[in-house]
């Protein structure tokens, strides 16, 4: 191809697609018509000159010429506050909702694991002795011990801001690393648990259960949900590599993750609440019951919002995915 021969031909129709542009959204119907001829006619030139021609100077202006006007042509969209309140009142609820059947089932698990281990510590001195030195575990779990000052040692502030960076990392390890065929979320929610069963063992053993409940209840009913939701979203998305039903494994994978992410999202407001209550109730001089009210709110709360506003949500459709609007066509398949 002769370049100059092809440039005289058609610079013509450049200029005019640039000239165009430049006016932005002062066009009239047929000029519009124009626009996207112009556009379509451009971008067949740019994918010519790459392949037979290439001159870098030509071929950035036309690069950057079909880019406004793909921008132009197709439109774009600019978050809103709309756009949040929709995710706060339908899409994050929904998409909890619809990964029900796989976060309840890991929830009833994961803590019959910690309650199983709990048992085997505190029913095997033996166990407890490879833990740790008798004189640690006693230093651990006397009144005044390790496990109640661990949540008074930090201004409630910091702390919770320590809580809940950590928590919110674990949650997001979750969803991500589902992706890996569940193996590693299976992995994170067993080391949980086991950190949970040797609590639970230890203060046992001393006598001190009640205690050691009291301490954890108010902040921990939130935000295990919290991580037993993640874990359950994470080995759905897994799933769905093994099994995307009856969408293509692209589609399916695609649309999963993008509601795992906003997932991700909404669970880090959950977990922020959860830190407030570790930080601020749990440490705090408040009794014991009225801890534990404040977490068992919190927690029904979550779970009225959950399947109040998400289970209605997803009812009339709504699955956790950006708008319909946002999202690439996707090709028709052979059924």
């Amino acid at each position: 191809m002769d370049l100059d021969v092809f440039v005289t031909a058609h610079h013509t129709e450049w200029d005019r697609l640039d000239q165009l542009l430049g006016r932005g959204r002062r066009l009239t119907g047929a000029e519009a018509d124009e626009l996207v001829a112009l556009y379509q006619r451009t971008s067949t030139h740019l994918s010519l000159l790459r392949s037979t021609a290439p001159d870098p100077a030509l071929i950035a202006r036309l690069t950057q010429l079909v880019a406004r006007a793909r921008s132009t042509v197709t439109g774009s969209r600019r978050a809103s506050w709309r756009d949040a309140g929709r995710f706060l009142t339908a899409g994050f609820p929904a998409a909890v909702y619809r990964s029900r059947r796989w976060w309840i089932p890991t929830a009833l698990l994961s803590v019959l694991v910690a309650a199983v281990i709990g048992w085997w510590i505190a029913a095997h001195p033996e166990v407890q002795a490879s833990i740790g030195a008798s004189s640690d575990l006693r230093e651990m779990t006397r009144p005044g011990g390790q496990y109640e000052t661990y949540y008074s040692s930090h201004p409630a502030a910091s702390f919770a801001a320590q809580v809940w960076t950590n928590n919110a990392q674990a949650a997001a390890m979750c969803l991500v690393l589902g992706a890996f065929l569940c193996v590693p979320v299976l992995w994170i929610l067993f080391v949980n648990m086991l950190n949970l069963g040797v609590g639970i063992g230890l203060m046992s053993s001393a006598g001190r259960l009640d205690t050691f409940l009291g301490l954890v209840l108010p902040h921990g009913l939130l935000e295990l949900t919290a991580v037993f939701v993640a874990a359950g979203t994470g080995l759905r998305l897994g799933w769905t590599l093994v099994d995307p039903g009856p969408r293509t494994r692209r589609a399916a994978v695609a649309q999963e993750g993008r509601a795992a992410l906003g997932i991700a999202v909404g669970l880090a407001l959950v977990l922020f609440v959860s830190g407030l209550i570790e930080g601020f109730v749990t440490p705090s001089g408040l009794p014991t019951w009225a801890r534990i009210a404040i977490g068992v709110a919190a927690e029904a709360a979550f779970l009225v919002y959950v399947y109040a506003w998400g289970g209605r949500a997803a009812r009339t459709g709504e699955r956790g995915d950006i708008e319909s609007a946002d999202q690439s066509a996707e090709l028709p398949t052979a059924a």
